[in-house]
């Protein structure tokens, strides 16, 4: 995947309630050429619906992926993780999310099997659509 030699996972500070001094752990694909950008937000409005704010789509979580206390959150459910779309760049948050709460304890950054299918499904989308950035 020619793609991938620009890719990296980032750390971005965050504040807010519960997040002092936390860092945001992030895949980043950056140097997004327009005609890519254009594609890329084709694909993830149709598949994805219209992007919430600010170009932010909501991606599901497979339920085979979901930590046992995330499936036991059936209050909570369905989990996504949000993917960012900028006219140069795209990035992932690296964090399992409800729409349904802002606090939860079922709220966690991605497993290890969870961060690598988020990272397999953004490439998977960077392939069909015959992108190397």
């Amino acid at each position: 995947m020619k793609h991938l030699a620009k890719c990296r996972i980032h750390r971005r500070s965050v504040s807010g309630p519960g997040l002092e001094d936390a860092a945001m752990k992030q895949y980043v694909i950056d140097e997004i050429r327009p005609h890519e950008h254009h594609a890329l937000k084709a694909y993830l409005d149709e598949h994805f619906g219209d992007p919430t704010m600010d170009g932010v789509y909501w991606i599901p979580v497979e339920k085979a992926l979901l930590s046992p206390r995330q499936q036991a959150h059936d209050e909570c459910q369905p989990f996504f993780f949000a993917l960012e779309l900028l006219p140069q760049s795209l990035a992932v948050e690296l964090l399992i999310r409800t729409r349904q709460r802002i606090r939860c304890d079922c709220i966690a950054y991605a497993t290890e099997a969870q961060r690598n299918w988020i990272i397999d499904t953004v490439d998977a989308v960077f392939e069909k659509l015959e992108l190397h950035t």
